[in-house]
């Protein structure tokens, strides 16, 4: 038996490590029915450790790579080249060359050969690697084979391939390298297929590129290539390029590129009924595999050769559905404000509290993320008449990219109710009867009632407490599984009529105020400073702190590097401490259970580490002098109640201005006094998870004693289901718990899409045309004004530190982040929408915001001058 070689059909995926990901993957395909793969071989990982290992050399050069970091492109290419050249004159041992070389021979000595680089990290579902390593086409005769053998090995090291590594994870000892000898074949036409469509994510589309002569000049972008595009068995697309030049083999060796005559750069490079075939191929491999693929294809003599195929990475998953159904997903984080991946305890607990509240939607996983099922809100009428504008207030995209589905009637035809009439008849009963109430409070009665929401949550959280305190074990957690949604409907009934008044109140501000004085700007002086929200005046209640610190900058320094467990304790053992421990106490104690991504109750709350809110406090005191934040508040208080009395005067002296007066003025009572409400939902809801999430770390941390688990963070993989049986039995699933922690480090790269349909297309939205400033970003205008400054990019909270004068940047913010905005000039998110926590707080602090900008972060650099423009809706670049 070979050491060293092994051909194409002793080869599967279960010889990965050996083949690596492309060896591998061309074993499978050769078990496929009716899909031909030029024959060849695999140079094993074996032989390449047999080539390097015995050099000394070697690994010194291999050691002086693992702490170079990825961004260090001067030191890669300088690094790379050494270990290439030091392998490329390397000798080959002989058992490893004489192996190689019988192979070569009983494939075929008189064919050419592409010589190809296959890593064992390369072409995996998680990363493709795709292009790191060299690939050589049209070799002939055994010494160039033993020479490009060679090359591939070197090009392990390419500074690309370094690079990649770096930037994401992969130690360079242990990728190894395995080398793909494959006959060549020279088709007349060769390119790519993809089984589902790479740029929208639908898996029902298969997109094919195809040019003349070998892919090379496809892959390597030296060609426009046609497109097809192909669903159900149906040509759907044709865009046939302009081909200038193509890639062809050598006589001798090698390829060349050659112009392509000028009547047939036009050409159609495919005939349809190869593209049929070739789709029908793409899905039968696409089945093989259990998941998209990306094909490399070649056609000659009106065959169809595969010479690759390779998992699709950059798609976004499918919702997990026990059915096959159309459907269609919106994003819960963007609805949430918060877009990060939520572990498999938070899910649960959500979709639990879904079931229970008995909602109008389902709730599903996807990619680590949750996605509301609007399925049979848009098999009806009524609810595609009104999801767009229900959506419009939490982010302005997700709105749009609802609207977008909505157009789509084919598909739209296909939606079905998935069986959930009657409870969204009764949530919608129930819904549509506290807007009504709401609204005939507000306009009939003299006095709205103010509900003591401090009182009701300090009920709610006594009974939880007291509830859980006789409780232990299963017992504890099986409560608690139908607590939240119950409890917090209780909730949502005794505010829903206020909160739904003041959202109509400042509805109905504006579109008066544009009917009657022709403007509708007199809201955004109106918002400023309203009492009782609990997120400003956490906000406020920060900068006390900041204010109590400020004075001992020995403790400042002291709590950029103190430790979570001991911080409290180790500020009294430096200057300032006896003064600012209380403080902080009283901070957390009422604070304590916020932190940013919150509605995931597997995330890190401000008590258990507080050093999360020193980056907030630094940058309140370098951007404000002591006790402004509490001036400024006040002052924006006056600012607002100066503006209704200038409302009312302009009313009074229109035609019918007593009316219109005395309306308006019962408007502006309302907004002002119930607005802040919309906040304290959220605050009780996560004052439920902290109280939950203590409860579930007590019966973690005896999994722990019990060798059940080994940390009390792993069950945070774990359901709450499957939680509740790990305490009742002492037995939980540690390979499951270890996949999931490695599937996260992938979810954490994902980028949620706004709307999911079942075929998996995502869908963005947009926004309307409209005259901007060139080079401007587009979003929603949510706080009025206009202001320069230097952006401040934060994507972790826990990393900001802002200075005066600077402007916010952030992928959302949801109340955690609240301590940040008295700190800042501006406001721009990539999500959100006019009645969303960002827009609100900033409405109230008078700061311009802009949200809904796409890739805002990765657009608008840290520490460029940027101008934003609230009452416009986009930002500039100065």
């Amino acid at each position: 038996m070979n050491q060293y070689v092994l051909y194409f059909a002793e080869t599967d995926k279960s010889s990965l490590a050996l083949v690596g990901g492309k060896g591998a993957n061309l074993g499978e395909l050769c078990h496929i029915p009716g899909v031909n793969v030029p024959t060849g071989f695999c140079i094993t990982t074996q032989a390449y450790t047999g080539f390097v290992n015995r050099s000394e050399e070697f690994a010194r050069l291999l050691d002086a790579l693992q702490d170079i970091e990825a961004e260090a492109l001067e030191t890669i290419k300088e690094a790379g080249r050494r270990i290439r050249t030091y392998l490329e004159n390397l000798d080959i041992p002989s058992p490893i060359s004489q192996e190689i070389i019988q192979a070569w021979k009983k494939t075929g000595s008189q064919h050419a050969y592409a010589v190809r680089s296959s890593a064992t990290a390369e072409d995996l579902p998680g990363a493709s690697f795709a292009g790191q390593q060299d690939t050589y086409l049209n070799i002939k005769g055994e010494s160039e084979l033993l020479v490009h053998v060679r090359k591939c090995w070197a090009s392990l090291f390419t500074d690309r391939a370094i690079t990649y590594r770096a930037k994401n994870g992969f130690d360079h000892r242990k990728v190894l390298l395995s080398v793909v000898v494959q006959q060549m074949v020279f088709p007349e036409v060769s390119g790519i297929m993809f089984t589902a469509d790479p740029v929208t994510g639908n898996r029902k589309v298969i997109s094919i590129d195809a040019a003349f002569g070998l892919g090379e000049a496809l892959v390597s972008g030296l060609v426009n290539a046609d497109l097809y595009k192909v669903r159900a068995e149906r040509i759907v697309k044709r865009q046939v390029a302009v081909k200038k030049l193509a890639i062809y083999p050598l006589a001798g060796g090698g390829t060349e590129e050659r112009d392509i005559p000028s009547q047939e750069q036009s050409k159609q490079a495919l005939p349809d009924e190869a593209i049929l075939a070739l789709a029908q191929v793409g899905r039968r491999i696409e089945e093989h595999f259990g998941r998209p693929q990306d094909i490399e294809w070649g056609y000659t003599d009106s065959r169809i050769y595969v010479v690759q195929s390779r998992p699709i990475t950059t798609l976004y998953p499918l919702p997990e559905l026990p059915d096959a159904t159309s459907g269609v997903y919106v994003s819960f984080g963007h609805v949430q404000m918060m877009t990060d991946p939520i572990k498999p305890l938070g899910m649960s607990i959500w979709a639990k509290t879904m079931a229970t509240i008995d909602s109008q939607y389902s709730i599903v996983p996807a990619g680590g993320h949750l996605y509301f099922d609007i399925t049979d809100t848009l098999a009806s009428w009524l609810g595609r008449k009104t999801a767009p504008a229900l959506y419009s207030k939490s982010d302005v995209l997700l709105s749009s990219a609802i609207a977008e589905v909505i157009r789509r009637r084919d598909f739209i035809a296909t939606l079905k109710p998935r069986k959930r009439a009657a409870g969204t008849k009764s949530y919608m009963r129930k819904s549509m009867g506290t807007m009504a109430g709401g609204l005939y409070e507000m306009l009939f009665r003299e006095k709205l009632d103010a509900p003591d929401v401090t009182a009701i949550s300090s009920q709610i959280l006594s009974e939880l407490q007291s509830e859980l305190s006789w409780r232990s074990g299963r017992d504890r957690l099986e409560f608690l599984a139908n607590h939240f949604g119950k409890v917090f409907m209780v909730f949502m009934d005794t505010i829903g009529k206020p909160v739904f008044a003041a959202w109509l109140a400042s509805l109905l501000i504006g579109r008066l105020a544009r009917r009657w004085l022709g403007e509708s700007s007199v809201l955004d002086e109106l918002t400023k400073s309203a009492p009782g929200n609990v997120s400003t005046e956490m906000g406020l209640e920060l900068g006390d702190l900041a204010d109590v610190i400020r004075p001992y900058p020995a403790a400042l320094e002291y709590m950029k590097g103190a430790d979570d467990a001991t911080f409290l304790d180790g500020l009294e053992l430096v200057e300032g401490g006896a003064a600012i421990r209380p403080a902080f106490t009283a901070f957390l104690a009422k604070y304590g259970m916020r932190c940013p991504g919150e509605i995931d109750i597997t995330r890190p709350r401000w008590r258990e580490k507080p050093t999360q809110l020193v980056p907030s406090i630094i940058s309140h005191i370098q951007s404000t002098e002591p006790g402004e934040h509490r001036l400024k508040f006040a002052q924006g208080r006056v600012e607002a109640e100066q503006a209704a009395q200038v409302l009312l005067l302009r009313l009074k002296r229109k035609l019918g201005g007593s009316f219109k007066a005395r309306l308006m003025g019962k408007l502006v009572r309302t907004y002002r006094e119930f607005i802040g409400l919309r906040e304290y939902p959220k605050y009780l809801m996560v004052s439920l998870l902290d109280e939950y999430k203590r409860v579930i770390m007590e019966e973690a941390a005896r999994l722990v004693e019990r060798g059940t688990v080994d940390q009390a963070e792993d069950v945070f993989y774990l359901t709450l289901e499957e939680l509740t049986a790990a305490v009742a039995t002492g037995r939980a699933d540690r390979d499951k718990i270890t996949a999931l922690k490695e599937k996260y480090a992938e979810y954490e790269k994902l980028k949620p899409p706004r709307v999911l349909t079942s075929e998996g297309e995502a869908i963005v939205g947009s926004y309307a045309q409209r005259d901007l400033p060139e080079g401007a970003l587009a979003g929603a205008p949510v706080s009025a004004g206009v202001v320069e400054g230097r952006a401040r990019v934060v994507t972790k909270l826990e990393e900001a530190v802002l200075e005066k004068g600077d402007i916010l940047v952030a992928p959302f913010t949801d109340p955690g982040w609240t301590p940040l905005f008295v700190s800042a000039s501006g406001l721009v998110t990539e999500i959100g929408g006019l009645m969303t926590h960002g827009a609100v707080v900033a409405r109230e602090y008078g700061l311009p915001a802009v949200v809904g900008v796409e890739n805002a972060t990765k657009l608008i650099k840290d520490g460029q001058k940027i101008r934003v423009n609230g009452t416009d809706g986009y930002v500039e670049f100065l």
